[in-house]
């Protein structure tokens, strides 16, 4: 689950986070900064599904550039396979929603009971720019966090047009 605190006229985006079941708490990535709510501020939430059928998954991830914050979902992805990520608002792919601006970080959480093997970021040509190693979430052995399973800051990778996301999981 992944919430966010929004201004409602201007869409920026103050505060964002994960939501994990009763019980998950995570001292090393739950504590949320100190933010002040304005009059025009909106609360959303997006819960994350298990996927139903078997060997698939979803995943939810903040992506920040240097033009925003915003949250992309990926459902009923296949057990390794790499799938791209649209916005969950409009369905955009990173290229469309971030043209000529910088990826500065990346945090992805999946379903529970779900490891994420990598994430990619792919170029318009369909070559891999950057992968990084994902991991499980929760009590599980091998477990950085109970709200992520990969949180990666200081990117500063340019992105261009046609660039999507992706993901590979495995599921339990």
């Amino acid at each position: 689950m992944a919430w966010r605190l929004q201004n409602a006229q201007t869409l920026a985006v103050s505060a964002r986070g994960w939501g994990v079941k009763t019980g998950f708490n995570c001292y090393g990535s739950s504590s949320i900064q100190a933010v002040r709510v304005a009059p025009n501020d909106i609360l959303t939430v997006f819960p994350l599904a298990v996927d139903a059928a078997s060997q698939k998954s979803n995943a939810l991830a903040w992506v920040t550039t240097t033009k925003g914050t915003e949250l992309f979902k990926g459902l009923a992805i296949a057990d390794n396979t790499a799938t791209g990520m649209v916005t969950a608002v409009n369905g955009q792919t990173l290229g469309d929603a971030f043209f000529n601006s910088t990826l500065r970080s990346l945090s992805v959480q999946c379903e529970d009971g779900c490891t994420l093997v990598e994430v990619q970021i792919v170029d318009e040509m369909g070559g891999v720019v950057f992968t990084g190693q994902g991991n499980v979430r929760g009590p599980d052995a091998g477990s950085r966090s109970n709200h992520y399973n990969i949180d990666l800051n200081g990117l500063g990778i340019p992105i261009g047009k046609g660039w999507q996301f992706k993901v590979k999981t495995v599921t339990a």
